[in-house]
């Protein structure tokens, strides 16, 4: 990489905007986002290179580029006109864009106090449990042909849970149950489910102002923002993305796609926005509010003297039947969750049946109480009522659900939907190139799969 372009690079959390040309950018999000199908969803290099991560480069510039995969330093490099940039495999933290000065944390490892999966029925472990389901199997099976019918939609997983049990399970070829594959925003609900424990532990209160020491200055409007605004997206921070109703190219690079190609502390570029908007007033897809919500988590991990990395495994995970979960980092060792995150199939349908019990697990509350009805509850300053508090709710009728229906959703087309009418959780995951095509697939297969399927009695 050219020096000139790193000196920009290092500049950028300072002066408070992106910088670097969006090719240098670009090529630094694809060389991670391909980094980590290779080391993590143990992907074919081409495939991914075709499939996934050229989306993080400009429209006009996605041809011309070249990439080398080095297995033995576990480095992706990706290159166009001369500019190279690289991410690097750093084991349970897994792949983060490489910057001169490295990485600004110790890598830790991540493991399960869980035994063996084979050794335990599910949801706890793989083993299958006895199906005492009545549904229409044939329409069921129709629903998951529907979802795999259109090769270019590229589905890779497709997953039905029926009243805590599986009732369906498919994936593409070179797929299987064990694959960490690319969840995207779907990571932002887990940010919602990580906070709960806290919020359940009594540490926050959704009411109370966001405890962010630079917002509380005196005369500084930030101090309004509470930490229920951050859960619905709607704190006003003024944080640049495109799919704003009043995004203009002349803006710059988006501060949207800055924290996954910036090799910068997102944490701390999340909380030096300014204010926008009045807080609760205007709804907006900001990455700036999960990720502040993330801070609060590393804040209060931290100051109870416990490991942040590994806090997600121990407190999460291993209670709900999870293994192996990769959680990404920026270089500052910060949960990138608002999209660099991958898990299996199977471990969204086991965060989805958390939601769907209300957040008990097998008769343990995990989840505060009534934490499940607040995520699916659409947000007051969202004009549309498809927002919720870091899950998106189907209010308007989107998917061929119930409008009661939730989901955890990333680009891609990754979801997880929770149909408390039905009692139902479906994950749907596939490849970034196969989006639209896959989507339009998915919603046939949910129209099927809702027609196989009685409602049940839903508690008010």
């Amino acid at each position: 990489m050219r020096k000139g372009c790193l000196l920009l690079l290092f500049g950028g959390l300072a002066s408070g905007q992106p910088v670097g040309t969006p090719v240098e950018l670009g090529l630094a999000g694809y060389a991670k986002v391909l980094c980590s199908a290779v080391f993590v969803s143990f992907r074919e290099p081409s495939e991914a290179f075709h499939n996934s991560g050229y989306w993080m480069m400009p429209n006009d510039k996605q041809d011309g580029i070249t990439y080398v995969v080095d297995r033995e330093a576990k480095v992706v490099r990706v290159t166009r006109d001369g500019i190279t940039r690289a991410a690097k495999f750093y084991g349970d933290q897994g792949c983060i864009i490489q910057t001169e000065g490295g990485i600004h944390f110790t890598p830790v490892a991540v493991k399960t106090r869980l035994p063996d999966a084979a050794s335990q029925s599910w949801p706890m472990g793989d083993q299958p449990a006895k199906d005492t389901t009545d549904i229409d199997r044939a329409r069921v099976a129709k629903a998951v042909d529907l979802a795999f019918a259109d090769p270019d939609g590229l589905t890779a997983a497709f997953l039905v849970v029926y009243k805590g049990q599986i009732v369906a399970e498919r994936y593409m070829p070179g797929i299987t149950k064990d694959t960490q594959l690319e969840s995207w925003s779907m990571g932002k609900s887990l940010t919602a489910t990580l906070f709960a424990l806290l919020v359940k532990d009594g540490v926050y209160r959704l009411e109370d102002p966001a405890p962010v020491p630079e917002w509380h200055a005196p005369g500084d409007p930030r101090a309004a923002i509470r930490i229920v605004d951050l859960m619905h997206m709607s704190s006003g921070l003024r944080f640049i993305a495109t799919q704003d109703p009043d995004y203009k190219p002349s803006m710059g690079y988006a501060d949207h796609w800055y924290v996954y190609t910036g090799a910068v502390d997102v944490f701390q570029y999340s909380l030096s926005r300014p204010l926008q908007f009045p807080p609760n007033t205007e709804g907006r897809y900001r990455n700036c509010d999960p990720l502040t919500i993330g801070w609060l988590i590393k804040q209060a991990v931290t100051k109870r003297g416990e490991e942040y990395l590994t806090f997600p495994q121990r407190a999460l995970f291993d209670r709900i039947g999870i293994r192996r979960q990769m959680l990404e980092t920026d270089p500052y060792g910060n949960f990138l969750l608002t999209g660099y995150d991958y898990g299996t199939a199977r471990n969204w349908a086991r965060i989805g049946m958390l939601y769907m019990q209300d957040g008990i697990w097998q008769g343990q509350r995990i989840l505060p109480e009534g934490w499940a009805k607040f995520v699916s509850t659409p947000a007051p300053a969202w004009k549309k009522q498809n927002y919720g508090g870091l899950f998106w709710v189907n209010g308007d009728g989107t998917w061929n659900l119930p409008k009661t229906a939730y989901l955890a959703n990333g680009a891609g087309g990754q979801k997880t939907f929770v149909i408390p009418s039905h009692d139902l959780v479906v994950v749907r995951m596939g490849h970034f190139r196969g989006d639209r095509t896959g989507m339009r697939a998915l919603n046939k297969a949910l129209g099927e799969l809702i027609a196989a399927v009685p409602s049940v009695d839903v508690k008010p």
